[in-house]
């Protein structure tokens, strides 16, 4: 029952604070210390991030398409879709409809969110909006 309820955290998250903007839903699910991607100033620095993402795609919306949960942690892949309407990384809004892929793991204890490792697929994302991505530095 542990591993599912673990589930429903994150996939309440997701749903709460990524999808609707919830920012007072913070101290609901996530720890005073969370630590994403290995920094610890997450609570400082996601309310702009999610500022810049609702700015350049309004109908920002994100779909959890599967979760694997084992021990304290969850793993869920997401797919993310919207209409890029407002800039995004200096790119002008071209109004097209995007959709680009994502996968999280979150460590939950004592029923919060206290580790999260996120990665999105950009390169996807910016490529849709008319955009290459950097070529990669041959060594």
């Amino acid at each position: 029952m542990k591993l599912e309820q673990n589930k429903a955290i994150v996939r309440d998250y997701l749903n709460e604070i990524v999808n609707k903007g919830n920012m007072g839903a913070f101290d609901i699910f996530f720890s005073d210390d969370v630590v994403f991607n290995e920094t610890r100033n997450f609570r400082e620095q996601y309310p702009a991030r999610m500022q810049a993402i609702r700015g350049a795609f309004p109908d920002h919306h994100l779909i959890v398409r599967d979760q694997i949960a084992e021990d304290d942690k969850v793993v869920t892949r997401v797919t993310f879709h919207g209409t890029h309407s407002g800039p995004f990384n200096g790119i002008a809004a071209t109004g097209k409809v995007v959709e680009w892929s994502g996968i999280a793991m979150d460590r939950i204890a004592d029923g919060k969110v206290v580790e999260m490792w996120h990665v999105q697929n950009t390169a996807a994302l910016l490529q849709q909006i008319g955009t290459k991505p950097p070529a990669a530095s041959a060594k």
